[in-house]
This record gives C-alpha cells, sequence and structure tokens, in this order.
C-alpha cells in the first residue's frame, strides 16, 4: 500500500494505492496522521480510487481518521471509490458520517466553500 500527499490550502489529499488490509492499515494510518499535522490541515479527502482491496481494518483507519478530525471540528470525504470499495464502506456505515463525491475537484471545491461560510 503506497499513499500520496497533496495539499489545497487547509484541504489534504490522500491518494491510497492498493490493497488496505491489516498488513497496511497502521502504516497509513501514521503517514496520514503526520501529514495532517505537518499541514495543520482541516480537511481530509481519502481518494480511493486506486484501492483494489479493503477489509476491516481499513474500515477502521477510516473511522480513527473520522475521530481525530473531528475532535479539530474537521471533516472527511471520500472519492472515486470502485463499487467493491463504495459497498464495503456504505454496509459498515460510514456514508452516515462523511461524505462520498465522485471527484477530488467536488470535494475541494465542497471544503474550500465551507471555509468561505
Amino acid at each position: 500500500m503506497e499513499v500520496i500527499f497533496s495539499i489545497s490550502g487547509k484541504v489534504l489529499i490522500a491518494e491510497l494505492f492498493g490493497e488496505l488490509d491489516h498488513h497496511a492499515a497502521a502504516q497509513i494510518r501514521g503517514y496520514i496522521d503526520a501529514a495532517v499535522e505537518s499541514h495543520a490541515a482541516k480537511y481530509l479527502i481519502f481518494d480511493f480510487s486506486k484501492v483494489r482491496y479493503m477489509d476491516s481494518s481499513g474500515i477502521g483507519m477510516v473511522l480513527g481518521r473520522y475521530r481525530k478530525m473531528n475532535e479539530t471540528n474537521g471533516a472527511i470525504a471520500i472519492v472515486s471509490c470502485s463499487a467493491a470499495v463504495r459497498n464495503i464502506l456504505n454496509m459498515a456505515g460510514i456514508f452516515s458520517l462523511m461524505d462520498y463525491m465522485d471527484t477530488k475537484e467536488e470535494a475541494i471545491l465542497y471544503f474550500k466553500g465551507k471555509e468561505a461560510s
């Protein structure tokens, strides 16, 4: 599993590649937490377009980041999931806590709109 970060204002984008399973979740969690802190990000976008597989450890990683972002009045959006990954996240109730959008650009505009209001 690999993660590539980009930043747009207070929005951190985490583009994930590979399989988000128990082997990768702890490492990815550390990378994301460090990036959120170093960039003072208020919003986090998970781009799952290149994630081929995800298990309950991946769900736990997403929920843990939700709790951390929520503590600082931040928010998370998930973008570009495959049908299989989106189904897993939906069954876990993730989309009742955070928004799903089709593209990174859509999510960035959404968060920048929240900043302006």
